[in-house]
């Protein structure tokens, strides 16, 4: 098959495609690309320190309630610390797709985070700063997929994902409060 073809029969300039796609400096950004991949950047390091700061703080939960009666919640506190991992990882790894550094610079963390760290000691006001952190998560993932629309489906895919466990995290915090 000849690069020298205009359209497929699908519409679809694969010389073009193939001739922009030689371009290999931009990775796996492509002409077609239509966000402002900077400003992406920017909210996905957010979102990064978000989930950075949630996972301090669930661990420091998980590490420090006590108490007999306890046991599920210092379970669930754990699940979600490693859950907020997860979705770090993704958002470092998108990050990069972007041609862009995450920056995991503990400095800076709690000034970018949108969620605020808490070091609670007794179990219910931890439950509540989670249940509180969780909503600051969901709607910053909201209010990031609105901006994104359309322009960048990988991260608006990715974004959307990670919101749902943040829903379910939200419930589940709910459901702890006595």
């Amino acid at each position: 098959m000849s690069d020298t073809s205009v359209a497929t029969p699908s519409g679809i300039d694969t010389a073009a495609i193939r001739a922009a796609a030689r371009n290999l400096d931009d990775g796996a950004v492509t002409e077609g690309y239509q966000a402002n991949r900077q400003e992406v950047i920017t909210m996905l390091n957010g979102a990064l320190a978000t989930e950075l700061v949630c996972i301090a703080r669930y661990k420091r939960h998980y590490y420090t309630v006590s108490g007999r009666d306890n046991g599920t919640i210092k379970a669930e506190f754990l699940e979600h610390a490693e859950q907020e991992q997860e979705h770090a990882d993704w958002l470092a790894e998108r990050i990069v797709q972007l041609n862009g550094k995450p920056d995991f610079n503990p400095a800076t963390l709690l000034e970018r985070s949108h969620a605020e760290y808490d070091d609670s000691d007794d179990v219910q006001s931890m439950v509540k700063a989670n249940l509180i952190a969780e909503r600051v998560a969901i709607e910053s993932y909201r209010q990031m997929i609105v901006k994104i629309g359309e322009t960048d489906p990988t991260t608006r895919h990715l974004l959307i994902k990670i919101m749902a466990v943040e829903e379910e995290h939200a419930d589940d915090m709910r459901d702890l409060m006595e």
